[in-house]
């Protein structure tokens, strides 16, 4: 992976819940093509809850609809907490390759809300 400085994509997970980071997800980058989601990289979030460089530095960053699928049914799972959510896919679109794409998720077991970050 590229620099956190370099990266165009980083992602952040929240338990609005506990109010603590959430350490652990497993997150997964695809970009969609003509044929389907192709795979790009996946990560984990580290212990303040972030994976601050999650595009691939061997692709070009190149405009077009990305989602990032945050795993949090296993994460759940493995705290013992019961959710209605497997996953959490979160597509968006890239228009500027020169800016920095930031995908915080705010994130309970009931619920959970995402949007532009910086």
């Amino acid at each position: 992976m590229a620099e956190a400085s370099d990266n165009p994509l980083s992602v952040h997970v929240l338990n609005i819940q506990s109010g603590l980071p959430s350490s652990g997800v497993e997150v997964e980058l695809e970009r969609r093509t003509d044929a389907g989601w192709e795979s790009l990289s996946t990560a984990t979030t580290d212990e303040v809850g972030r994976v601050s460089a999650l595009y691939p530095d061997s692709e070009e960053f190149l405009p077009g609809v990305y989602r990032v699928t945050f795993e949090t049914g296993a994460w759940f799972e493995e705290r013992d907490i019961a959710t209605f959510f497997p996953d959490i896919p979160v597509p968006f679109e890239v228009e500027d390759t020169e800016q920095h794409y930031h995908i915080p998720l705010l994130l309970s077991p009931y619920g959970y809300s995402t949007y532009r970050g910086n």
